[in-house]
C-alpha cells in the first residue's frame, strides 16, 4: 500500500466522537489516513480524541455540536 492507508485523502465526519464507537472510529480512520471532522457535545473529551488522532499522525478538526 506504499505507506498510505485505505482512507488516505478521504474526508470523514464522525458524530459522537468523544467516546465509545465514535472515538474508536476516529482513531482507526485517522490511522488509515482520513481527514477527520469530529463532532460531539463534550468539548474536553472531544479535544482529547482529536489530540490522540493527531499524535498518531492523523488530521482531525474538533467541532462541538449537538446533532439530536
Amino acid at each position: 500500500m506504499s505507506g498510505q492507508g485505505l482512507l488516505h485523502g478521504k474526508s470523514v465526519v464522525i458524530t459522537g466522537a468523544s467516546s465509545g464507537i465514535g472515538a474508536a472510529a476516529a482513531r482507526l480512520f485517522g490511522r488509515e489516513g482520513a481527514r477527520l471532522v469530529l463532532a460531539a457535545r463534550r468539548k474536553e473529551r472531544l479535544q482529547e480524541v482529536a489530540d490522540l488522532v493527531e499524535a498518531a499522525g492523523g488530521r482531525a478538526t474538533a467541532v462541538v455540536a449537538d446533532v439530536t
